[in-house]
């Protein structure tokens, strides 16, 4: 009754911001866009790795518009409720998210209170792809991704591993891992990246599977844990001496990230979008933007300024996630 009574609230607070407004007025002429400031909505709290990412990108993107950008912090329901609120607002181009396929896909496919499915938006413009990590603790008896591989098939109880939360991205990594190698995972989440690191540090679980950060370095040579392995074949310079997944034959395809980009929705004016998908494209050839994503590991992507190579790129998010999904045996609900 308890979590009947929680989803239908969800339901409700995802439907008051809802966004009967589809059928709006179109969008301003381009040539007056944009004539007053924009808006771009963080579907989490202020002071987060997304809200610090948007803030300083935005800062020089507002440059390359003319105009401000303010950013407006919209948390809860592990961003849906964000996402919500850009899709409630008029199709004119002054609205737009900070998403990634966490809320954009994963939540809008498993979530029965997501009010959107993914086509419900479109891609303004890809940034980077942040780089996920599988951490294991300090006295769990294994070197590296070869080891833990052959440990979690020999144990005889299933081990535990964090992430930021159930239906995230991490716990459908998680369970397809196990799936494929052959070993059985019991997965405890945790409200937030934090708290599931201190649990790791703690020894309260074996492993976890997290968004990579930079101070994850100075924790590991503290010994409070260790890195197994990043989930990418492609690592940012800084970071380049953390092993790869196609190090390992195994997984050498099991290939994840979280891909960061600007999202508005579908039925903005094509005319609209260019001038922002410009100002993104821009933003991310400037080289101080470009050092400070890939300082803190993330995969700065190169600009997209075409439609249709915008929109290629999207749909194989959506089908790379949807298979990930029914792989781990869940049905996707849209």
């Amino acid at each position: 009754m308890m979590n009947q009574n929680r989803r239908t609230l969800l339901a409700a607070a995802l439907s008051a911001i809802g966004y009967a407004t589809l059928g709006g007025m179109p969008a301003m002429a381009a040539e007056s866009y944009p004539s007053r400031p924009v808006t771009v909505v963080v579907p989490y709290p202020a002071g987060g790795p997304a809200d610090v990412a948007t803030r300083f990108f935005t800062e020089t993107m507002s440059k390359h518009l003319n105009q401000r950008i303010i950013v407006e912090n919209v948390a809860g329901a592990t961003g849906l409720i964000g996402a919500a609120r850009v899709l409630r607002a008029p199709a004119d181009g002054y609205t737009f998210l900070t998403g990634t396929s966490q809320e954009i896909i994963i939540g809008s496919l498993l979530n029965p209170a997501a009010t959107f499915e993914p086509t419900d938006f479109q891609l303004i413009g890809p940034v980077h792809e942040t780089n996920l990590v599988l951490l294991t603790k300090t006295d769990l008896p294994v070197g590296n991704l070869d080891e833990f591989i052959e440990y979690a098939r020999a144990s005889k109880e299933s081990l535990s591993f964090a992430t930021v939360g159930i239906d995230s991205l991490y716990h459908m990594m998680g369970d397809a891992m196990g799936k494929r190698i052959g070993a059985e995972f019991l997965h405890v989440p945790y409200p937030g990246g934090a708290p599931a690191l201190q649990a790791l540090a703690g020894g309260q679980v074996d492993f976890a599977i997290l968004p990579y950060q930079r101070s994850m370095e100075e924790l590991v040579q503290q010994g409070r844990f260790k890195i197994m392995t990043t989930f990418s074949k492609r690592l940012p310079p800084p970071v380049k001496n953390l092993p790869t997944i196609d190090q390992n034959a195994l997984l050498s395809d099991f290939v994840y990230t979280i891909p960061g980009g600007y999202y508005m929705r579908a039925d903005t004016p094509e005319e609209v979008v260019k001038v922002l998908r410009d100002a993104i494209a821009a933003t991310v050839n400037d080289q101080n933007i470009r050092d400070r994503l890939e300082a803190e590991g993330r995969l700065v992507l190169e600009p997209m300024v075409d439609r249709e190579q915008v929109a290629a790129y999207f749909a194989q998010l959506v089908e790379t996630h949807r298979k990930l999904l029914i792989n781990v045996g869940r049905t996707p609900l849209r």
